[in-house]
Formats: structure tokens, sequence, C-alpha cells
């Protein structure tokens, strides 16, 4: 009878986990190595890191501090532009009362010497004017083309047995462009006419038709009136600018 030995069990281990970790690690202590290596080179080469990251340090607040710079200049520059506006404002204002009030001055003036004239005709064919604008209107034929229609009526308050005659000037002073301007006839007529007639005996109704420019803001108009006697000199009336539908 024959009987069978087994032969010899070897029992052999199996651990992964040992050996992820083995190489992670060693993988780690290579990065490690060559950041040391890479520190030892640049630190050979007269690289500072320290220095570098006050440098940065520096130049940040740097940048903060002209950031903070620009704003407050920012604030300061719209600061200034509400204020020039404000006294463009202002000044439109002033001048539109400054307007006001001479051409609710030339209306008394216009009255006085008017009613003096029917009181003394004598002295008042010696101071009166001969010829006044006794009505004057504008009306706004294309408010957004901005063209206008000036009509005035002009009457002789003292000696009208006689015929008179002469030439009218006129400008409608504004602003243009935040500035005081004047524009005589001959801009807003585009060149066309340059100055008014007139010849009557007793009354006269003039009209003119006329342009502004886009950037132009009106605020009163004067007239110039140029009678042909002799010894009578050039003499203005001033109306505020209030146009009225046409």
């Amino acid at each position: 009878m024959t009987m069978d030995i087994p032969g010899k069990l070897v029992v052999r281990t199996y651990a992964p986990a040992r050996r992820l970790t083995m190489l992670v690690t060693l993988v780690l202590l290579g990065a490690l190595a060559l950041y040391l290596a890479f520190e030892l080179g640049r630190k050979k080469a007269g690289f500072d890191g320290i220095q570098a990251a006050q440098e940065r340090a520096a130049l940040n607040d740097r940048i903060a501090q002209l950031d903070n710079e620009a704003r407050e200049m920012r604030v300061q520059l719209a600061a200034a532009d509400a204020s020039q506006v404000a006294q463009v404002r202002e000044r439109s204002e002033v001048s539109r009362s400054i307007g006001e009030l001479q051409a609710e001055l030339g209306r008394a003036q216009q009255e006085l010497e008017f009613y003096r004239a029917i009181a003394n005709p004598q002295a008042g064919g010696a101071q009166s004017a001969p010829v006044r604008v006794q009505q004057f209107h504008v009306l706004a034929t294309d408010a957004t083309a901005r063209a206008y229609t000036i009509r005035m009526a002009l009457n002789r308050p003292i000696r009208p047995e006689e015929s008179t005659g002469g030439t009218l000037a006129l400008s409608v002073d504004g602003e243009r462009g935040g500035a005081a301007a004047s524009l005589d006839l001959a801009t807003l007529t585009g060149g066309k006419v340059r100055q008014l007639e007139y010849s009557f005996r007793y009354y006269a109704n003039l009209e003119q038709a006329i342009t502004l420019p886009a950037d132009f803001k009106p605020e009163r108009v004067s007239i110039e009136i140029r009678p042909a006697h002799k010894g009578v000199a050039p003499y203005r009336q001033i109306f505020v600018w209030n146009p009225d539908a046409s």
C-alpha cells in the first residue's frame, strides 16, 4: 500500500494598501526634492523669495493707493462738472431776467412816450422816437426744424400826417455752447436778408421767417430801428423770446 505525501504549502501575503502608500510617499519625496532643487537653483542665481514676496505686497499696496486716488479724482471731476452746469444755468436765468426787465422797460417807455405825445404833441415831437414796435410776436411754424416767423406792428406815436421810412435790424440773443451768443438776421436767414425796410404813414406790419441753429438757445430779440431822417440816431427795443403756436 502506497501513501501520497502532499507537497509543501507556501503562504504569501498580499498588501495593496501598503504598496500604494509607499508609492505615494516616493512621489511626494520626489516632488519635494525637485522643489528644493528649484529653490536652491534660484538661491544660487541670486533670487530671494522673501524679498520678492515683500515687493509684491508693496506693489499691491501701491495699486490700492492709486485706485483710491483715481476714485477721488473721478468724484472731484463729477462735482466740477455739476458746478459748471449749475453756473451755466444760473447765468442763463440771470440773462433771461435781464432780458425780461429790459423788455418791460422798453414797453413802459413806449407807452409813456405815446401818451406824452398825445398830451403834448410839440414836446413829444422833440423827444419821442418817430417809429416804435407796438406789437411783437414770435410764431413757431415748425418747432422740430426750429423754424419761426417774427411778426411786428410798427406805428408812429407822433406826426402821423407825414410818411416815414428807414431800415430795421434784428438779432436773436441767447446761449450757444455754454456761452452768450447773438445771431443777426443774415445768419438767421442763411444770408438771404440782412435788414428789413419800412415806409408808412400811420402803421405797418412786418413779417420775417427765421431758422435757429440746433445748438442755440434763444432768450430775447433785439430790434434796432434806423430812421432815414437826418439827425435821428438809431435806437433799440428788446423783446422776450416767447413763441406762440402758429
